[in-house]
């Protein structure tokens, strides 16, 4: 018998193709945005912890970037390798998927997770937004078959039904164990990279098609004066003309992009942002490893 009153902590990854909400489920079980999201594929990069402790019980959420298909670029082997790695070391995995859409990337991480010998919860994301429940059947029963030992939930993470569910078989797999970080943090990112990651979420999500992947942010300044933060972000484009895109007409878009990043920063870091953004052009960073290592993208 475990003791339903020990102190129980682990890490969960959390698992799936691109665009198929990871982020959202993650902002939602935290009760804040931390996770940056949009409508397009492979908007998370990195491994972030998102840190949630509720009595006896924290859960460190691992949100991993979509693993996909193709992308032969230095960038898409990093965000492909970093999912995978996420697998190697967690007590839970959740596994989410797209109502009954089914791709041949849900396949590849279906198959890279068969072999987790630890529990396996499969978050079947965007329920509400089925009209005919029948056809939910034969695909639950489908997925249990591909994954005999896997619990299978129906949720939705935009809407927030069912995730006190979820939680709960999640709580009850987690080792018994001592808190691993202060019950008051929330992640283990420095507040530098998610203000990049803001701006970025604001780029890609005002400029979905018009924009390629090879786009990135670095804070060149991080600054407490008296009740401002002083931030200075450089945004880092491959050729002149996705420049001149993120800077719009007459500097428009570019404004645009910082108010709305700015109203996200305030909100999570509790203080008045002075917000200053600037574009450059670095050629072919995106296919060059040791910028990015330099950039942030750890070992390739």
């Amino acid at each position: 018998m475990t003791d339903s009153t020990a102190t129980r902590c682990g890490y969960v990854a959390i698992v799936g193709r691109p665009n198929v909400g990871k982020s959202t489920l993650l902002n939602h079980i935290l009760g804040q945005k931390l996770a940056i999201t949009s409508r397009k594929p492979q908007t998370t990069r990195h491994n972030m912890l998102g840190i949630k402790t509720e009595g006896a019980v924290q859960a460190i959420y691992v949100d991993t970037p979509g693993m996909h298909k193709g992308g032969e670029k230095a960038l898409n082997r990093y965000m492909n390798k970093t999912a995978s790695a996420a697998l190697k070391d967690v007590d839970v995995v959740i596994f989410v998927v797209d109502r009954t859409r089914w791709t041949e990337e849900d396949q590849m991480v279906l198959e890279r997770i068969q072999y987790v010998e630890g529990p396996v919860i499969v978050a079947l994301n965007k329920t509400d937004r089925i009209d005919d429940k029948a056809e939910l059947m034969p695909h639950l029963t489908w997925l249990q078959e591909q994954l005999p030992k896997a619990q299978i939930v129906p949720i939705s993470a935009q809407q927030g039904h069912n995730l006190d569910v979820l939680e709960g078989l999640i709580g009850g797999h987690l080792p018994e164990n001592e808190h691993f970080f202060p019950e008051d943090q929330i992640t283990d990112r420095s507040s530098r990279f998610l203000a990049a990651e803001l701006v970025r979420e604001k780029i890609m999500r005002q400029l979905g098609a018009e924009l390629p992947y090879q786009i990135t942010v670095e804070i060149e300044e991080f600054k407490q004066q008296g009740k401002t933060l002083h931030i200075h972000a450089l945004i880092l484009v491959e050729r002149d003309g996705q420049k001149k895109i993120i800077i719009g007409d007459k500097g428009e878009r570019i404004k645009r992009i910082g108010s709305e990043a700015r109203k996200d920063m305030e909100l999570l870091f509790d203080s008045k942002i002075m917000l200053n953004l600037w574009v450059k052009v670095k050629g072919g960073w995106s296919d060059d490893e040791r910028a990015l290592r330099s950039l942030g993208y750890g070992d390739l």
